[in-house]
């Protein structure tokens, strides 16, 4: 008789603004493609380069709010003017086939999660130093004046809730980085059948 497979693990992923999140998921899809990752959806307008339904599902916030209202998300937030919210069935259904899904969410998102699935694994991302996080967001020049200086205000509130998460990975260097939280799957995945 085939095993059961065991459920998948939900990993969620925040840190501040312009830290690096996504260089580090760009770098742990490569060494391990069999990790899935949660297309949030948003409302704000794609950047150059974005993709619909690779990037972001872009909807429109009268299709967002509809969303809500058939309690299709699992977590969703007004960030800087913009929703973002994760599809609750996406992530179900990638946990019942036995997949391992990423969430790449803000600190309010995650902590939503956290009533809904306090089993997951949190890891939050610092900056070697507040100084380069406030360069790095300075260079990605993707923002107004105004909005860069809300983001940078932002991102050094955020930074005062990495307390909250089990898991802290400084990115100082990417490989490291994206090394660091494989092996923290790794072990709560280990974890978790010492349990079963």
């Amino acid at each position: 008789m085939p095993q059961p497979k065991e459920p998948g693990l939900l990993i969620v992923i925040s840190g501040p603004s312009g830290v690096g999140k996504d260089t580090i998921l760009r770098r742990l899809f490569q060494l391990a493609p069999e990790l899935k990752y949660s297309v949030s959806y948003t409302t704000r307008p794609p950047r150059p380069g974005e993709v619909d339904g690779q990037s972001y599902t872009f909807v429109t916030e009268d299709e967002f709010k509809r969303l809500i209202e058939t309690k299709e998300f699992l977590e969703w937030a007004q960030v800087y003017d913009q929703y973002y919210g994760t599809s609750r069935k996406r992530v179900e259904d990638a946990l019942a086939r036995g997949e391992d899904i990423i969430l790449k969410i803000d600190v309010q998102g995650a902590a939503f999660v956290k009533k809904r699935k306090p089993d997951a694994l949190f890891i939050f991302i610092t900056p070697p130093s507040t100084d380069e996080l406030l360069q790095r967001l300075t260079g990605r020049n993707t923002e107004s004046p105004a909005a860069l200086e809300r983001r940078q205000r932002e991102a050094l509130v955020e930074l005062g809730l990495a307390k909250d998460y089990e898991h802290v990975v400084c990115n100082r260097d990417v490989e490291e980085s994206a090394r660091e939280i494989l092996a923290m799957i790794a072990a709560e995945h280990e974890r978790r059948r010492q349990r079963a």
